[in-house]
């Protein structure tokens, strides 16, 4: 495969703004609403949702699902955004999203979808745990970059699924990782991937550049702390999960550099990884 390909490949992400469930505008104006330092109400957020009554009715299945572990069940955008807050009301609206990118589509064969759930909300789940052992200022904005830095993997199988399936053969083949494979069947990878497409949807350049360098932060130019905690939670989880190539070195060396002990960051991943809300999380996602 050719770097050409690749390339265009890049070029025509920009229209998938037009394939979410709901309008790209209700994104772009519910993270203005939320963004730090912002005075709109919660009436205000409510009323940017609440139109979209699909929307409306499976976030509140979201919220009242065993993830969160409410006490008693949320029956509007309101509640839901007092009860959870904003940014985890964000966090559903965004998940909703990329899984609506998705309907009516035959991804390849091999492409385990319920899998790539379960990955991506424990790598968030992950992250955020990390970032509160460390005192990381924002520990909610990295659970969100793990809900979508393996975006670019759905995409690519949506919209190249032959090249999809040429790298899966190609990691078989030559035992290579992911990202690895992907670097060398096209030249891009799919935190780049994800990073173009979070970009063309208007979300800040704090979500979509960790997501962009998560495998390989050290040479984030911007945010390079916390594309280091994803690369962090995405090694972690995937060497609990043993679904991947992943160097226990290269781990203990990027949680020494964040000044976690290994041991602890393997707990708080194994923590994360045994949360039993996740599944119902999922499956109301997919639903």
């Amino acid at each position: 495969m050719s770097l050409e390909q690749g390339q265009k490949f890049l070029g025509r992400l920009a229209d998938t703004r037009h394939e979410l469930p709901f309008s790209p505008r209700l994104l772009q104006r519910l993270f203005a609403q939320t963004q730090e330092g912002s005075v709109t109400s919660l009436e205000e957020i409510a009323n940017t949702i609440s139109p979209d009554q699909g929307l409306t009715t499976r976030l509140l299945a979201v919220a009242n699902s065993a993830f969160y572990g409410l006490q008693s069940q949320v029956t509007s955008v309101h509640r839901a955004a007092t009860v959870l807050g904003l940014k985890e009301l964000r966090n559903i609206v965004l998940a909703l999203g990329v899984q609506g990118l998705t309907k009516g589509r035959d991804l390849p064969d091999g492409f385990d979808l319920l899998g790539y759930w379960r990955h991506q909300l424990t790598v968030a789940l992950t992250a955020r745990l990390l970032a509160k052992e460390t005192g990381q200022p924002d520990p909610d904005n990295l659970f969100t970059a793990g809900l979508l830095h393996d975006l670019g993997k759905m995409i690519v199988a949506m919209h190249a699924p032959g090249d999809w399936q040429a790298i899966v053969a190609l990691i078989r083949e030559k035992q290579l990782s992911f990202h690895k494979a992907e670097d060398a069947w096209w030249g891009i990878e799919h935190g780049v991937i994800g990073a173009l497409v979070l970009k063309s949807w208007s979300l800040p350049a704090d979500l979509y550049e960790p997501v962009n360098w998560h495998h390989a932060p050290l040479a984030a130019p911007d945010y390079r702390t916390q594309a280091k905690f994803l690369c962090l939670a995405d090694m972690l989880s995937n060497l609990a999960a043993g679904t991947n190539r992943v160097s226990e070195k290269a781990v203990d060396a990027l949680a020494a550099h964040l000044a976690l002990p290994p041991d602890t960051a393997r707990e708080l991943a194994a923590r994360a990884a045994a949360d039993e809300g996740i599944g119902q999380f999922i499956s109301e996602v997919l639903r």
